[in-house]
């Protein structure tokens, strides 16, 4: 049902960043007082299932028109979703061997739409904690484990999840629970843990069931490499243990290592930030993005080219 929704809810916003404003609409004509061309700007209708509207939009567009899209989520529904109109996907997974195929799936669903499957960037949930030295970091993490709750954790997965996990024996498995919001949640707990109650709050304790890397900062690099060459991630979507200080670790440390590599920026690419990630000249979506097929036909349409440019 939320992925019918998002479907139309998808073409109900293409329709108004790219059909209702023609490049060439905004004049911004001081001397006679006009800001854009009413015959330039056009009224979209739109009468669907879930969503009904008759206007106009209520701005200019952007240079990017439609801004970068992200979505989450890895079940095979939310794959196919992502596979159509995705530009970031992010995705949660306990082990290279459980993220790999469902990076590898993504890509083949957005290459049946014909897209390219590079043209889609992948980000992992992961934890790091490190310090300057691997006992340092294991230190860290040892002290970090004082602090669990395993029953504040199940709570806080019973609202991801919807559904009250104090109804279930801490030794019950969770597989059986269907239900979008949760059903690559349980796949990746259990794939990790067996997905049984108590496995999975301990799981879910710290970073958020996302894989967690203790070591230091070469060790990291090593391990962040090994993802992106093994499960075909792009990058990864940073979780916390403790918040800043998990975040000011991987700045100061595992950063500067990275860089090092030739492994992370050292300064922003020029342009918009789908120019940052996939190229310059690549300000707006083309053809065969669905987004692309709503464009006013007096507005200049970019031809979509492929890139797999690194970012």
């Amino acid at each position: 049902m939320r992925y019918e929704i998002a479907e139309e809810y998808v073409q109900l916003v293409y329709k108004l960043w790219e059909g209702s404003w023609e490049d060439g609409a905004v004049v911004r004509d001081r001397a006679n007082r006009v800001y854009a061309r009413p015959d330039k700007v056009h009224r979209i209708q739109h009468e669907g299932k879930y969503y009904q509207l008759d206007g106009i939009h209520l701005s200019e567009p952007s240079p990017q028109r439609t801004p970068v899209l992200y979505q989450a989520g890895s079940s095979a529904r939310g794959r196919e979703f992502a596979a159509r109109h995705a530009e970031c996907v992010f995705i949660g997974g306990p082990s290279k061997e459980f993220i790999a195929p469902r990076v590898a799936d993504l890509r083949r669903r957005a290459a049946a739409h014909g897209r390219n499957p590079d043209d889609i960037l992948v980000f992992l949930l992961m934890t790091v904690i490190t310090g300057p030295t691997e006992a340092a970091a294991k230190a860290k993490w040892d002290d970090y484990r004082n602090y669990v709750s395993s029953e504040g954790a199940l709570t806080l997965i019973s609202g991801w999840t919807g559904i009250d996990l104090a109804n279930y024996r801490l030794d019950e498995p969770i597989e059986h629970v269907n239900g979008e919001a949760i059903t690559s949640y349980v796949d990746a707990a259990a794939h990790a843990v067996g997905g049984r109650v108590r496995t999975v709050g301990e799981l879910a304790a710290i970073g958020g069931s996302s894989p967690i890397l203790v070591g230091s900062p070469v060790q990291i690099a090593d391990e962040l490499e090994s993802w992106v060459d093994e499960a075909d991630v792009d990058g990864f979507n940073l979780a916390y243990a403790v918040t800043p200080e998990t975040f000011n670790d991987f700045v100061d440390l595992v950063v500067p290592e990275l860089q090092r590599r030739g492994r992370y920026k050292r300064e922003y690419r020029a342009g918009t930030l789908r120019e940052k990630f996939f190229g310059h000249g690549r300000a707006r979506l083309g053809y065969p993005h669905p987004a692309a097929g709503y464009r006013s036909n007096g507005a200049a349409a970019v031809d979509y080219v492929s890139s797999s440019t690194p970012r």
